[in-house]
């Protein structure tokens, strides 16, 4: 079993149906605007201070968390094998297919026609999907799997509890 060499990494725009069986994808509306009221002042998280008696501007969450709406999509992640860089069971990930994935980005990928969010390693021209959890191992991708990267995961966002 040969490690998969950095040359034969391809990025593809489409997948066969089986690959979303399982998976809860969402496409951004791009004609959706909702501006609501952001607080310009930081919120401290330690010791209470006191709030602002008014609102700066408005915020806009698709111009701050979208960079290309016709690239994007929101996916529901199961599993803890990302908590340790703030991706944690049943969040929405933000994925960008625009974006060239680089070493050290959190990705997308499809791995013999299963997803799966992992951080991207190049190492001596070996790709690996690396967890950001101990009690999981890293995956080398090798030649006779079947290897996608998807897109670049840009934002996560977690249910509160």
């Amino acid at each position: 079993m040969r490690a998969l060499q950095l040359s034969r990494i391809q990025k593809l725009d489409t997948l066969p149906a089986s690959a979303y069986q399982f998976l809860e994808v969402y496409k951004p509306l791009a004609q959706t605007h909702t501006k609501l009221p952001i607080f310009e002042s930081l919120i401290p998280l330690g010791f209470p201070s006191p709030a602002d008696d008014y609102i700066d501007r408005q915020l806009d969450l698709n111009d701050m968390l979208i960079q290309n709406k016709l690239s994007t999509f929101y996916l529901r992640v199961v599993g803890d094998s990302m908590k340790g860089c703030g991706i944690f069971d049943n969040a929405l990930i933000i994925v960008d297919k625009s974006k060239r994935p680089k070493d050290g980005n959190v990705v997308l990928a499809v791995i013999n026609g299963e997803f799966t969010c992992k951080r991207l390693k190049i190492e001596n021209r070996k790709v690996y999907l690396c967890p950001e959890n101990k009690d999981y191992t890293d995956i080398l991708i090798t030649e006779d799997m079947n290897f996608l990267l998807w897109g670049v995961v840009t934002y996560a966002i977690n249910p509160f509890s």
